[in-house]
């Protein structure tokens, strides 16, 4: 007789959560390790779940993870199945499309391909209160789209550019890992909107509905369990208070400001 921990199990990778660089958020830092051990397990089975439930966050982080991903799944020859739960909208969908195949439920939140980037407009209020701003730069475009100055056409101009770089990187992402399956006009599928999952899986966007416990089973069979691996949680709430709420808050907002996010 075999014991419950004799069982065989296939390693499952939870993928949820904003994707940004800060520590507590989806990033290469901290989810490198569980990728890596990842792999190192699914050699057994032969087999990769990554259990995504993310509406997005930073476009470079969510190319290094799904990067990394990919050249694990090559080089050790493990076949990855992506499991949408909630959402898996913007960076969480680009997370999924590192995947071989990718299942949600009906009523998951999937797509929102496309970039967005924004902050305010407070030069009329300094002005309105006095206030003299003053900031000195080497670099012309060094203080683009200062929100205590006005917006001028160059800075939108290349706000755009930026923007739509990076909107091409996306959809050339998407086009590289769906292929042949996405079934529908590309307008659709990358004008930024998102949808449910039924309809995504008309679109090509997913391969079919599952959750976590049926996908295990599936490939391991009726006995197999899943191994959840998940990231360390902070040693001590001390270490999430060596900021002041002034400057996380501050940190935030200039991250939110400057940066083009995938959500």
């Amino acid at each position: 007789m075999k014991l419950p921990w004799s069982r065989p199990k296939i390693p499952v990778l939870p993928l949820r959560g904003i994707i940004a660089a800060k520590p507590g958020s989806i990033n290469i830092e901290g989810y490198g390790p569980l990728i890596e051990r990842g792999f190192a397990l699914a050699k057994k089975s032969g087999n990769l779940i990554l259990a995504i439930d993310s509406p997005g966050g930073s476009p470079a982080q969510s190319d290094l993870i799904g990067q990394l991903i990919r050249r694990r799944a090559e080089e050790n020859k493990i076949a990855v199945t992506a499991v949408i739960g909630d959402t898996g909208a913007s960076g969480g969908y680009w997370l999924a499309c590192a995947a071989d195949r990718i299942l949600a439920n009906r009523l998951s939140i999937i797509g929102s391909i496309g970039v967005v980037t924004g902050g305010f407009g407070l030069d009329k209020f300094i002005a309105r209160h006095g206030i003299e701003r003053r900031v000195f730069t080497a670099g012309e475009n060094k203080r683009l789209n200062d929100m205590f100055a006005p917006l001028t056409p160059e800075g939108e101009e290349f706000t755009r550019e930026l923007l739509d770089e990076a909107h091409t990187m996306f959809k050339n992402w998407v086009r590289e890992r769906r292929g042949v399956r996405l079934t529908t006009d590309e307008h659709k599928i990358f004008d930024g909107g998102f949808m449910l999952g039924e309809r995504a899986a008309t679109y090509g966007l997913i391969d079919g509905f599952g959750d976590v416990d049926q996908v295990v089973k599936e490939l391991g069979g009726a006995k197999t369990k899943p191994l959840w691996l998940r990231p360390r949680r902070p040693r001590s709430l001390m270490r999430l208070l060596t900021q002041s709420a002034v400057e996380s808050a501050l940190d935030a907002a200039e991250q939110r400001l400057s940066a083009p996010q995938i959500r």
